[in-house]
């Protein structure tokens, strides 16, 4: 058995949804996080009210008892406490992955007063669920698009069949599966998430932008960016790159259009993926190097928030000692210490005026557009991709 509050690797879950049961089980349990999430905001419910229950049904056909079970009940054990880890819960039908962030966990039949946090169908089919998972926020990673599944499953170790990538072919037995993440990322970091989504949920988020992504992020990776530099790159980056060229393309033959929105959501990618490659650089840096005066105070980068664009200049290009084991430590550390600081000035003068001032223009938009994409010539996001810890 592994223990989930001793282990010193966090334990995360990994679910199937049978669309047998809904139409869309997913988008039903979305429905009660946005419903609730706009009460809050017309003052009927509070904050702490919003969250909707999954529950993994029991399969009629099962033989034996359900696996694993001390293991669950240590994390849900973990979950009870008062401060505790970010537990995941992955879902997937194989063609789109979400990551649910679970904050409780039930055994057996939830209590009436629960009913109103749980979709219909639980009842109206009358299924049977081993387990319900209290989920806060759920936030896309992938939509419709099987091979970026596949990657993203990779990333993840089935902890019972010695830490491989999880496959989604042979591989979703017993579930849920139970999983680490060896990069140890966070998705619902709340600093993070206020910066990158102006304070709503994911799920929230998520909705404002649709489903059409999807199109444009499949082109980008085939036709511009290419495929390996693609997988390479944060989902929340990838989302937002394309959220960016959405924009772009649905406005660049109107010459009076504002594309500030094309740059915020641009510069949003480049604070993701820069922030995610100094995390996972950050554990071999030397203390000194990583303990750098924020806002007056002395911070360790390592337990600091995500860090801003401004910040990410400071941070890697005035930082000597850090700056110096950073382009030991990184493949691509070259560019990363010596080019990318300039590049991300340059483009912090293009962005707050965007954001906050001034219309950006088409010419200056498209510049960018092309610089960041590789338009022509090797894109930054490219060089990015290719940066990574030895």
């Amino acid at each position: 058995m592994i223990d989930a509050q001793r282990s010193p690797r966090r334990l995360h879950l990994v679910s199937v949804w049978n669309p047998s049961y809904a139409n869309d089980a997913i988008d039903e349990h979305l429905a009660i996080l946005l419903g609730l999430a706009r009460r809050v905001d017309a003052g009927e419910v509070r904050a702490d009210d919003v969250y909707v229950w999954w529950g993994k049904v029991r399969s009629q056909n099962r033989q034996q008892p359900q696996a694993h079970v001390s293991e669950m009940r240590a994390i849900a054990a973990e979950l009870a406490r008062t401060e505790h880890e970010e537990v995941q819960l992955y879902l997937t039908d194989y063609r789109s992955l979400y990551v649910a962030d679970v904050v409780e966990i039930r055994e057996d039949v939830l209590p009436e007063s629960e009913q109103g946090n749980v979709p219909a169908y639980y009842v109206d089919q009358e299924l049977t669920c081993d387990y319900w998972f209290m989920l806060a926020d759920i936030r896309r990673l992938v939509i419709d698009d099987m091979p970026a599944v596949i990657q993203e499953l990779k990333k993840l170790g089935n902890v019972h069949y010695n830490d491989r990538p999880v496959s989604l072919y042979g591989g979703m037995v017993d579930l849920p599966l139970f999983v680490i993440r060896p990069d140890g990322r966070n998705f619902f970091d709340e600093r993070e998430r206020d910066s990158l989504t102006g304070g709503v949920l994911w799920a929230e988020h998520d909705a404002s932008i649709g489903t059409g992504i999807a199109a444009v992020e499949r082109e980008l990776r085939d036709n511009v960016i290419g495929e390996r530099a693609w997988n390479a790159l944060e989902r929340a980056a990838c989302t937002f790159i394309a959220t960016g060229e959405q924009l772009f393309r649905e406005h660049r033959a109107d010459p009076a259009f504002d594309f500030g929105s094309v740059i915020g959501a641009f510069s949003k990618a480049l604070e993701v993926q820069v922030n995610a490659i100094l995390r996972t650089a950050l554990g071999r840096v030397t203390k000194p190097a990583r303990s750098i005066n924020m806002d007056g105070r002395t911070e360790n980068l390592l337990e600091f928030r995500s860090l801003m664009l401004q910040e990410l200049i400071r941070v890697i290009g005035g930082e000597q000692q850090l700056n110096g084991e950073l382009l030991a430590l990184l493949h691509n550390g070259q560019w990363f210490t010596g080019s990318l600081p300039a590049i991300l000035d340059e483009f912090r003068e293009v962005r707050n005026p965007g954001t906050h001032e001034r219309r950006i223009d088409r010419k200056t938009a498209t510049e960018w557009r092309n610089r960041l994409l590789g338009i022509g010539s090797t894109g930054y996001f490219v060089e990015l991709a290719k940066t990574r810890p030895k």
